[in-house]
């Protein structure tokens, strides 16, 4: 009785488990989601073209601000900043499009500087929200998270062809190693169980690493020169100000903030058998804020709910907040090695497109399934449709925008996700809706006010 008295069940949200029970539970959130969250780093550190021991201090980071933010939703501070929901944040994929554009035409102080402002941006989202969501329904999230995925497909195919700038770019053995760690990948997620199956990124990478070292195709140079304890000092990459930066980054925090509405309900619904309060979306979605705005300052990249930990936390019933608070500890200590770091550093990039394509081909199905949660009207295909094809149409059509002035261009023509979000939430507003959609909406907010 005392036992029972004294360590809660994994399946309570508060409470304190044993130690026993709680670490192989955190340690298999941590498996699920460390490639995903850092990959953002290397893809972004790749583009920018940081050198070796830079690369590394951009990996911590994001591990860094990850396990902050992940503590920061499960243990809020104050009534509105952190959710107090069993998930677990890192760097995310959907801003990778826009963080690549700015990279290549800027540079990371830019970027760290339209992030502190998208924080700020995150955070009046979340004060407002309520009003907010109401431009943004599943068709036009949907829409955008649709053109997030398809506008990553090129990066994915690049790095599986051996990376951009890469001497054997395109080579038979790069696209070898990419479409074996696929394989390995699809294996893992479709006809395993348990971990393997949750980890099947990982365990794919994890083959495709194999097969590029025994091709001769890794070097540890950067492992052996890096050292074992290393703290990562504020504003080491410095912060600037550009307005065309600042603006797409506002959007895409908007967005995103939006977005994580989703994960907030799946995780209370599949988690705790609970709608999420008003309280808990307002402190998610400004406690994720407040983690950009530190991760400014400590070059982290904007972070995001897992959705395979979502994943996770759905099917295992396992919300317990101090097990996911282990798992971020677990990840703060990894951002805390170098070792680690640039051991990540040595992965190919053919072993990282393949591991990633199966990871933006679900962006962009997920982006679908929240699409066709709405009818497909006449009305809402052109909504999707003209979205989409204006979005990814101008950055496949290099030099559409040749004319314009430079601040146009870089806002318009540099990210699909801006021109999409803009159409799709106007024509969403502007086009009238059938005679039958407005009867289903006016009975929708009739059930929703009792």
């Amino acid at each position: 009785m005392e036992n029972h008295n004294r360590y809660a069940k994994v399946t309570e949200l508060n409470g304190r488990p044993r130690l026993l029970e709680a670490l192989p539970l955190a340690m298999q959130h941590v498996v699920a989601m460390i490639v995903g969250c850092v990959t953002p780093a290397i893809i972004l550190a790749g583009v920018t073209g940081l050198e070796a021991s830079e690369q590394i201090i951009l990996i911590q980071s994001a591990l860094l601000i990850s396990g902050v933010a992940t503590l920061l939703q499960l243990f809020p501070l104050g009534r509105f900043c952190g959710s107090g929901l069993p998930v677990i944040m890192g760097a995310s994929f959907a801003y990778i499009p826009l963080l690549i554009s700015l990279g290549s035409r800027f540079d990371l102080p830019t970027i760290f500087g339209a992030q502190l402002v998208g924080g700020l941006a995150a955070v009046a989202v979340g004060l407002f929200y309520k009003k907010l969501t109401r431009l943004f329904p599943p068709l036009v999230t949907g829409t955008v998270v649709f053109t997030i995925g398809l506008s990553l497909y090129p990066t994915a195919v690049n790095y599986m062809a051996g990376g951009v700038g890469a001497e054997d770019f395109g080579s038979p053995r790069n696209w070898l190693v990419a479409v074996v760690t696929l394989a390995i990948v699809l294996f893992f997620n479709y006809f395993t169980r348990g971990i393997c199956k949750l980890a099947s990124i990982l365990m794919g990478m994890i083959f495709g690493y194999a097969l590029a070292l025994v091709m001769g195709m890794v070097s540890f140079e950067n492992v052996n020169a890096a050292g074992w304890f290393q703290f990562t000092m504020p504003m080491h990459f410095g912060m600037k100000f550009e307005l065309t930066s600042i603006i797409s980054m506002l959007i895409m925090y908007i967005v995103s903030s939006v977005e994580a509405i989703g994960d907030f309900t799946s995780t209370a619904g599949g988690g705790l058998d609970r709608e999420p309060e008003e309280r808990e979306m307002c402190g998610g979605i400004i406690g994720n804020g407040i983690a950009s705005i530190i991760g400014a300052f400590m070059g982290g990249l904007p972070t995001a709910t897992f959705s395979q930990n979502v994943g996770i936390v759905i099917m295992t019933k396992v919300v317990n907040r101090c097990v996911l608070g282990l798992a971020a500890l677990i990840i703060l200590a990894a951002g805390f090695i170098p070792k680690f770091a640039s051991l990540l550093t040595t992965i190919p990039s053919s072993v990282l497109g393949g591991a990633t394509v199966s990871v933006f081909a679900m962006i962009a199905m997920t982006g679908i399934k929240l699409i066709t949660k709405e009818k497909l009207t006449a009305r809402n295909t052109s909504v999707v449709g003209l979205a989409v094809a204006l979005g990814i149409g101008v950055i496949q059509a290099n030099g559409c925008l040749a004319l314009f002035p430079d601040w146009a261009r870089t806002i318009f023509g540099e990210s699909a996700v801006v021109i999409a979000t803009i159409t799709a939430v106007t024509l969403n507003l502007i086009l009238p809706e059938a005679e039958e959609e407005r009867e289903a909406g006016a009975a929708k907010i009739a059930r929703a006010n009792g």
